[in-house]
């Protein structure tokens, strides 16, 4: 593993764990067991350090979803009872503290850097669901941002409730949506 990557895995784990402002560089530092001049040549300030941890979640985020979005067995409704499924076993964890973007800008929400990171991870995250719906010849933006506040407030749900069956409730709601949505669409090209 690269230097600059287990600075990353340790800040990252650090900053989910206990907050972006609760956790210093020298607490970084002593956990990665790197001097703070190694640390700064890889990332010139905690701002940057944050970007980088957020952009490391974000891609990391949209693998997991794009992996079930392109599973040709499943049919678009599976694809979305599925990564609401995925979720709830993340939420359905101790460690879970819900949505690393939103944690971030709540506490970090003075750094533009931070705030485009997080508003392009909940752009992506809605185009996936728009993708899915194209893909059930339902192309309206206006049932994937449903899909996207759903799968935004299941995370927002379990971070304050601490009850990780609201990801299932959000899942019901989601296919509802569907459900209602293809039904629509069907009706009128028949």
């Amino acid at each position: 593993m690269k230097i600059s990557d287990h600075i990353l895995t340790t800040a990252g784990t650090l900053f989910y764990k206990e907050g972006i402002r609760a956790v210093g560089i020298d607490r970084i530092v002593d956990e990665a067991n790197v001097a703070k001049a190694t640390l700064y040549r890889h990332f010139p300030s905690k701002d940057h350090l944050v970007a980088a941890y957020l952009t490391e979640r974000h891609e990391r985020v949209l693998l997991q979803l794009r992996e079930v979005t392109c599973t040709m067995a499943l049919q678009p409704r599976e694809q979305i009872a599925l990564i609401f499924e995925r979720l709830f076993e993340k939420a359905d964890s101790p460690e879970f503290r819900g949505c690393a973007f939103a944690l971030a800008v709540a506490e970090h929400g003075d750094s533009a850097r931070v705030v485009s990171i997080a508003r392009e991870h909940k752009n992506a995250v809605r185009d996936i669901f728009r993708s899915v719906m194209a893909a059930a010849r339902c192309p309206t933006k206006q049932v994937a941002a449903h899909m996207s506040l759903l799968y935004e407030g299941a995370l927002a749900t379990v971070a304050v409730g601490r009850d990780p069956r609201a990801v299932l409730v959000a899942r019901d709601c989601a296919l509802s949506v569907f459900d209602m949505a293809t039904a629509v669409t069907f009706k009128a090209t028949a």
